[in-house]
């Protein structure tokens, strides 16, 4: 759905911006369809132009750690893995780098799906999918994964003007449809904490790992900025 915006960042940034809010979020624009296709719009012709990919979400360690769990978990290299809502489709790159050869790519904007097999191609990486597809709302074709990665676009569902908690619950839904039993979801959110994604993913998904993210210390408190979880279905 929604993976980048204006230029690429190493930090642990995003433009879903983290909120403090203990029960839910305000709704915002970033929530809805029409935003995010303005914005690929936008990424799609500045790639033209000048050859820029855009923001990868979360900086280029928030794909690094995923990766790096994927290998330690010897996850199979021809394993299906399903990256909801890939945005530039950067993750899907990196991901075919380490040697991961069964790639699909959705997103729900199709300015986005048009920026990443534009960048698909320039990095010669025939063999990944990309289809057109609203997670919430997913075709039948969608299933048998074995590995889903969100890296943002819970937290942007989250934002929603209109029906957030039945958007949760639809999220909740197709993942269990598209997933495998036994399979891996691995969610990076810099708006939900570990409590609360345990809280949210409890029907169906238990805590696999924590993967460690970038802490920060403030009036003696210790926290993340940025939550990373791997649940099992």
């Amino acid at each position: 759905m929604m993976e980048s915006s204006v230029s690429t960042h190493g930090a642990e940034d995003s433009p879903v911006k983290c909120t403090e809010l203990e029960d839910d979020f305000v709704p915002s624009k970033l929530g809805t369809k029409e935003y995010w296709d303005d914005a690929y719009k936008r990424e799609l012709q500045t790639y033209k132009d000048i050859g820029d990919v855009g923001e990868i979400w979360f900086g280029e360690e928030s794909m690094d750690r995923v990766i790096r769990w994927m290998e330690a978990q010897n996850i199979a290299e021809n394993a299906a893995i399903l990256d909801i809502g890939t945005g530039n489709g950067m993750f899907l790159v990196e991901l075919a780098k380490h040697g991961f050869s069964n790639l699909t790519g959705i997103d729900y904007s199709i300015a986005a799906v048009e920026l990443t097999i534009n960048i698909l191609e320039e990095e010669g990486l025939k063999n990944v999918q990309i289809k057109v597809e609203d997670f919430l709302n997913p075709s039948t074709e969608l299933k048998g994964f074995d590995v889903c990665i969100d890296k943002g676009t819970f937290d942007a569902i989250s934002l929603s003007p209109e029906d957030r908690e039945e958007a949760k619950t639809r999220y909740l839904n197709s993942l269990r449809t598209v997933m495998q039993p036994d399979g891996f979801f691995i969610i990076t959110s810099c708006n939900w904490t570990k409590e609360q994604l345990l809280q949210i993913f409890k029907p169906g998904f238990g805590l696999v790992r924590e993967l460690p993210t970038p802490r920060f210390q403030f009036g003696g408190v210790t926290g993340n900025s940025v939550t990373a979880l791997v649940f099992k279905r």
